[in-house]
C-alpha cells in the first residue's frame, strides 16, 4: 500500500542531496585541477590589469594641476601690494600655491633653480617684474607659467609687461622634455620581461648565476638604449657613461624585483612587479608629468620607487650635472639590494637550477 503522505520511499531517496553535493564537489574539484582554472583566472586578472593600467595613467597625467610650485624671488619689490597682487592672481590662475623662497641675490637663486629646490624665480624690479622658468626642471610647469604669468600681470596693472623667459631650457631633439621618461621606461620594462624570459629559457641557472646573467643583460641593454637614442637618433645628448650606468642600474633593479617576487610567488610574480613597477612607478616618477603637477599623494610616493629614482637621477645628470643628488642612486641601490637579499634568502624556492654536487648513490 502506498505511502498515505504522499512521501516518496526508497533505499536512495534520502541520500539525494548529498549525491548532488558530492557531484558539485567533484565538478569543483575537476574544474580546479583543469587547465581551464589558470586560464580564467588569467582572463579576469588580465581584464582588471587592462582597467588599471588605463586609469592609473590617465589619472596622473590626462590633466596635470599644479598643487604648489616652489618658487625664488629676488630684487626689490616693484611693491609689496603689488608684489602680493601677483602672487595671489598667479595662484588664482594656477589654482595652486606658489611657494615662495626668498634670495638675496640672483646668483643664489639660480643655483637653487640648478640644485632643483626651485622651479622660477621671481625678480622684482622698480615698475617692472620678470619671471624666469627652468623648462629642464619641468616642462609643464614651465609651459603653465609661461602662458600665466603675463595675463596676471595685465590684469593687476603692472606697468610694465611681465617678461617670461626660460633658462635652461630643454634640448632641441627633446622639446617636450619626454625622452628621458622613455628611456628610464624602456628599462624598466625590459629589465623584469627579461628576468621573465631568463626563468622561461634559461631556468636550469642556479640563483648566484642568475644574477650574474641579469647584470649582464643590464649592463649591455643600457648601453644599447643609451647608444641608439644618443648616437643612433640624436634625440638627447646623455653624458654617456652616467646616463648608461643608470639605466644599467635601473634595468637590474627592474629584474631582480620580478626574480625576488618569483621565488616568493612563484608563477604569480608579475602581478606584484607589474603593480609595483608600470601601474604604480611609471606614472609617478615625475617623467612625463612633473612631479608639482601631479596628486599630492603620487609626487610623494614616486620618488621612493625605482622608476621615479632612475628619472630624477637622469634627469640631473643630463641637464644639471654639477648638482646631482645621492637619493636617487640610493633609492636604486636600496631596492637592487632589498630584491638580491630576498631573492638569496628564498633561493630554495628558486623555481629553477640544477643540482651541481656529485651524484647521489642510487
Amino acid at each position: 500500500m502506498g505511502d498515505p503522505l504522499g512521501e516518496e520511499s526508497g533505499p536512495g531517496a534520502p541520500h539525494a542531496p548529498a549525491g548532488a553535493g558530492r557531484r558539485a564537489r567533484t565538478r569543483r574539484h575537476a574544474f580546479r585541477h583543469s587547465p581551464f582554472f589558470p586560464a580564467t583566472v588569467l582572463l579576469l586578472i588580465v581584464a582588471a590589469s587592462a582597467g588599471l593600467f588605463a586609469g592609473s595613467y590617465t589619472y596622473a597625467m590626462a590633466n596635470p594641476t599644479p598643487h604648489n610650485i616652489p618658487t625664488a624671488v629676488t630684487g626689490v619689490p616693484l611693491s609689496e601690494i603689488k608684489r602680493a597682487e601677483f602672487v595671489q592672481g598667479m595662484e588664482k590662475a594656477l589654482g595652486a600655491e606658489l611657494r615662495l623662497r626668498h634670495f638675496t641675490t640672483y646668483e643664489a637663486a639660480r643655483d637653487a633653480v640648478d640644485d632643483q629646490q626651485v622651479y622660477a624665480i621671481l625678480q622684482d624690479r622698480p615698475g617692472a617684474a620678470e619671471l624666469d622658468v627652468s623648462g629642464a626642471s619641468g616642462a609643464t610647469v614651465a609651459q603653465l607659467l609661461t602662458e600665466t604669468a603675463p595675463e596676471v600681470g595685465k590684469t593687476i596693472g603692472v606697468p610694465v609687461p611681465v617678461v617670461v623667459k626660460d633658462i635652461n631650457p630643454l634640448q632641441k631633439g627633446d622639446p617636450r622634455g619626454l625622452a628621458l621618461f622613455y628611456i628610464t621606461l624602456a628599462a624598466v620594462i625590459v629589465g623584469f620581461v627579461g628576468a621573465i624570459q631568463m626563468g622561461v629559457h634559461a631556468s636550469a641557472l642556479n640563483p648566484a648565476e642568475r644574477i650574474a646573467f641579469t647584470a649582464g643583460y643590464s649592463l649591455l641593454g643600457g648601453f644599447t638604449i643609451a647608444a641608439v637614442v644618443d648616437w643612433g637618433l640624436g634625440a638627447v645628448r646623455l653624458p654617456f657613461t652616467e646616463s648608461w650606468l643608470i639605466l644599467a642600474l635601473t634595468m637590474f633593479t627592474s629584474g631582480m624585483v620580478f626574480t625576488m617576487f618569483n621565488a616568493l610567488f612563484g608563477r604569480w610574480a608579475m602581478l606584484p612587479t607589474w603593480g609595483l613597477m608600470v601601474l604604480l612607478g611609471n606614472p609617478s616618477s615625475g617623467g612625463a608629468v612633473s612631479w608639482p603637477l601631479l596628486p599630492s599623494l603620487l609626487g610623494e610616493i614616486g620618488r621612493w620607487l625605482p622608476p621615479g629614482a632612475s628619472v630624477n637621477a637622469q634627469h640631473a645628470a643630463v641637464y644639471f650635472r654639477h648638482y646631482q643628488h645621492f637619493f636617487p642612486f640610493a633609492v636604486l641601490g636600496a631596492w637592487a639590494v632589498l630584491a638580491c637579499a630576498v631573492f638569496w634568502a628564498w633561493r630554495h624556492r628558486h623555481p629553477g637550477g640544477r643540482d651541481t654536487s656529485a651524484a647521489a648513490p642510487a
